[in-house]
């Protein structure tokens, strides 16, 4: 069997797992909380079956383990103790009979298929015993300005939520003063970063589905578009809005 299918079915078993345990606990949103890990597990097994993986690979591998576990962290930390996020909790409250069922396909194994997908490069990357160069180098730079666009964005998001004075603000100031969305920004940065390493492993075009594809959701589907519908109305949105751009760093608009 190719290896990309051998190396799917160990991020298919984690999130059945994480089925079984969320129809335990009534709270599909654990699923988030495995979103960042999954793409280290895929990222390792790849590693784990390539014949002879390189300097790259072992790279790639680490990189990706520490944003997603990192992530990960971030998630439960922020979500622990609020219960079942909304949007699962809507999808459950319109057909609760079914949705344990149901969520197996629509969330669980969605996710499982997403990550295979996004995570490409991840198999390129592992296959390619081409030597290091510049865009190695270039590659390493986007996902590090990636990675720190979301860990400096997340950390500034919650010390602003933590201050009881700023309830019901709108958070306008370092990172968030530039972008509307430092860490979906940070997120797309880390994910062409990667792209970048595929292709300094000669990688095939196909395999750059997976950053195009973590981009669009981020900004079209489930990350700024999500987000901004249930922001606007709230005081203040409409004024930040007009002086900050939607995803791409920029300075504030007068």
């Amino acid at each position: 069997m190719s290896p990309l299918v051998v190396g799917a079915w160990p991020v298919v078993a984690l999130f059945v797992a994480v089925w079984v345990a969320s129809v335990r606990a009534r709270d599909a949103s654990l699923v988030d909380r495995f979103w960042g890990p999954a793409f280290a597990l895929s990222a390792w097994s790849q590693v784990l079956l390539a014949p002879a993986a390189d300097a790259r690979a072992w790279l790639v591998a680490l990189l990706t383990t520490v944003w997603g576990v990192r992530l990960g962290l971030h998630i439960h930390r922020r979500n622990r103790g609020h219960g079942e996020d909304p949007r699962y909790a809507a999808m459950r409250a319109r057909a609760p009979r079914t949705f344990p069922a149901t969520s197996l396909v629509t969330v669980f194994l969605l996710q499982a298929a997403l990550v295979m997908v996004i995570g490409l490069p991840l198999w390129a990357v592992a296959r390619s015993n081409a030597p290091l160069g510049p865009l190695d180098a270039l590659a390493l730079l986007v996902w590090t300005t990636g990675f720190l666009f979301e860990v400096v964005g997340d950390a500034q998001l919650a010390a602003f939520k933590r201050d009881p004075a700023n309830r019901g603000r709108i958070m306008d100031r370092g990172l968030w003063a530039w972008t509307r969305h430092p860490n979906y920004f940070g997120d797309a940065c880390v994910w062409w970063g990667v792209a970048l390493f595929a292709l300094a492993a000669r990688a095939p075009w196909w395999t750059l589905l997976g950053p195009a594809l973590m981009t669009f959701l981020l900004t079209r589907v489930s990350g700024v578009a999500m987000l901004e519908a249930g922001m606007r109305g709230r005081p203040g949105w409409d004024e930040y809005a007009a002086r900050t751009s939607a995803f791409l760093p920029r300075p504030p608009r007068r």
